[in-house]
Formats: C-alpha cells, sequence, structure tokens
C-alpha cells in the first residue's frame, strides 16, 4: 500500500504569496528562454490524480502560449501505431526559444501500457533498452531535459478520485482505466520502479515530488524547475504610454447595427 503522510498543507496566504513570487520568475525564465534560443522539454508523469495538471496550470498562469505550450496527446492513432515509437512525440519537440511542458509523454509505454498489457512485452523491453539512448541524444544536441514523477498515496489518490466523481467540471478527469489504478497499485509500483531502474540515467535524472500536498508540490515543482534553467533576469524594455489623440473626424455607428452578446451576468444579479 501507498505510505502514509502526515504533513500539514501549506496555508493558503502563504501558498498564494509564493505562488506568485514563482511566477514572476518564471516569466523571467521565459523571457531568457526566448532569447537565448534555448530549447526545453519538461515532463511529467505519476500516478492518476498526483496533481501533474494543477503544476502545469500554474506554470503555463502568466506565460506566453506562443513559445511555451502544452503537449497532452490522446492515444495513438491507427497511422501513428505502424510508426516508430518515439516518432509522434518527435514532432512536438521544441525548437530554439520554446519550452515544452508534457502532461505524460514517451512513459506511457513503461507505465500504463506496461500494466495495462496495451504493449507487448518485447516492445516494452525494446522501449526500455532505446530510452536513455534517445534521452542522451536530445541531451547531447543541447535540449533541456527535466523529467518529474508526482507521487501520491493510495488514500489521498481514492479521496481525490472520488471528488472528481461527484464534480461535475472535473468528472471527465476520470475514466475507467484511472480507476483501475486503485485495484493495480502494486503493478503500477512494480512498473514504475522498473522505469526507473532503467531510465533514471545522470543525463536526464528522474525528481520525484511528493504531492499529497497539492500547494507544497505545486511550489516544490516551480522551484526546482527553476533552479534547473540557467537562466537570468533581465528588466523588461522601457515603454512609454502616449496620451490619447482627440476623436476629432470619428464618429461610432449606432449601437444597433451591431450584434451583442446578451448580457447574462446581468440576469443573476
Amino acid at each position: 500500500m501507498g505510505k502514509k503522510k502526515h504533513n500539514k498543507r501549506v496555508p493558503r496566504g502563504i501558498y498564494e504569496a509564493e505562488l506568485k513570487r514563482l511566477q514572476i520568475e518564471l516569466v523571467s525564465m521565459q523571457q531568457w528562454i526566448s532569447a537565448s534560443g534555448a530549447r526545453v522539454v519538461v515532463i511529467f508523469e505519476g500516478r492518476d490524480a498526483a496533481g501533474k495538471g494543477g503544476a502545469i496550470k500554474r506554470i503555463m498562469q502568466y506565460l506566453n502560449p506562443r513559445t511555451a505550450r502544452v503537449v497532452a496527446l490522446s492515444k495513438p492513432s491507427e497511422r501513428e501505431l505502424g510508426q516508430w515509437y518515439f516518432q509522434r512525440y518527435i514532432e512536438h519537440l521544441p525548437t530554439a526559444g520554446e519550452m515544452v511542458l508534457m502532461d505524460r509523454s514517451w512513459y506511457n509505454r513503461a507505465g500504463v501500457e506496461r500494466v495495462m498489457e496495451y504493449s507487448s512485452p518485447e516492445k516494452y523491453e525494446l522501449f526500455l533498452a532505446q530510452t536513455p539512448v534517445f534521452e542522451r541524444m536530445l541531451v547531447e544536441d543541447g535540449i533541456i531535459l527535466i523529467k518529474y514523477w508526482f507521487s501520491v498515496s493510495d488514500k489521498e489518490q481514492e479521496a481525490r478520485f472520488h471528488k472528481r466523481l461527484n464534480d461535475p467540471v472535473r468528472r471527465w478527469k476520470l475514466s475507467d482505466v484511472d480507476v483501475l489504478s486503485i485495484t493495480r497499485w502494486e503493478d503500477y509500483s512494480r512498473a514504475k520502479d522498473d522505469m526507473f531502474t532503467h531510465t533514471d540515467i545522470d543525463e536526464a535524472p528522474w525528481w520525484t515530488i511528493e504531492s499529497d500536498d497539492k500547494r507544497a508540490s505545486r511550489l516544490n515543482t516551480i522551484s526546482h524547475l527553476l533552479s534547473q534553467i540557467p537562466y537570468e533576469s533581465t528588466e523588461p524594455k522601457s515603454v512609454k504610454i502616449p496620451a490619447r489623440p482627440t476623436a476629432d473626424d470619428y464618429e461610432r455607428p449606432a449601437k444597433e447595427l451591431y450584434r451583442y452578446v446578451p448580457d447574462h451576468a446581468k440576469s443573476i444579479g
């Protein structure tokens, strides 16, 4: 069974203040990535309901989506099933000045595909052999590759599943495969241990994040991410907002000529 954890949650006020400070640093980091031409890939893996999505959301909240993006691929198409396994992931790697956050990644093969037997033993063994080679190639080419594993206890995971089940805006996050992770807990643990044994390499190590406390895990993730990027803070270019000129030769057309969205907000006041 999962480990029992009794850590007290980070108080909301402290969490929000530190999160804002870290998010300001993330903006500085992104400016450095864009200016320097760096390429960054951050992989988020872990058990279902471990908090990966929440961490990604807080990282992306104030970043420019033109140079920072999230990759969350659905199950492969028939065409993709005929490709080299890593091929469809390669298409989403960053170019110069970009950061890509992978909400799950090629490690699907070592996790759910392994446990649910979606992949053959031969393909699984080939994956374990090729992954360190593939990742070393990425790093040797200059890509900054960071891999996070979100660790959640069995009781906390089950509690989060129940919350999703009864929450209409999060119900979509709960699938049949997710629920099976409760009965296959030990299988997933063995798969994770085997994955770490083969893919925790010096060039691209695994970093584990304890995530029973979502607030703490988000702060820890962002703080560590910032420490892994050799960015330098720079002051934005000075911008002067001009005075608005008088509109002497413009008359706005009558509002009746346009279609306006109904004021739903006013109807509920």
